[in-house]
């Protein structure tokens, strides 16, 4: 099975690059794929930027992704 994770894009670098933050954790992805602006949130996949999607989904699924982690440390 394959997970794309929320991201918000913090910083656009040159080059196709962008910083995002999944929320614990800041990253560079490729963005070849999108085309976003600092402060869109985008499903992150293998290092690329696949989809935007909104604020409120994004963190949405964050909080489900934070639920389903909690309960598999039970």
């Amino acid at each position: 099975m394959c997970i794309a994770v929320p991201a918000e894009v913090l910083e656009i670098k040159d080059g196709n690059i962008a910083v995002v933050d999944y929320g614990d954790l800041q990253q560079e992805v490729r963005i070849d794929l999108v085309d976003v602006h600092k402060g869109d949130f985008v499903l992150v996949h293998v290092g690329f930027a696949i989809q935007t999607l909104s604020r409120e989904e994004a963190l949405q699924t964050r909080q489900l992704f934070k639920e389903v982690y909690a309960a598999m440390e039970d």
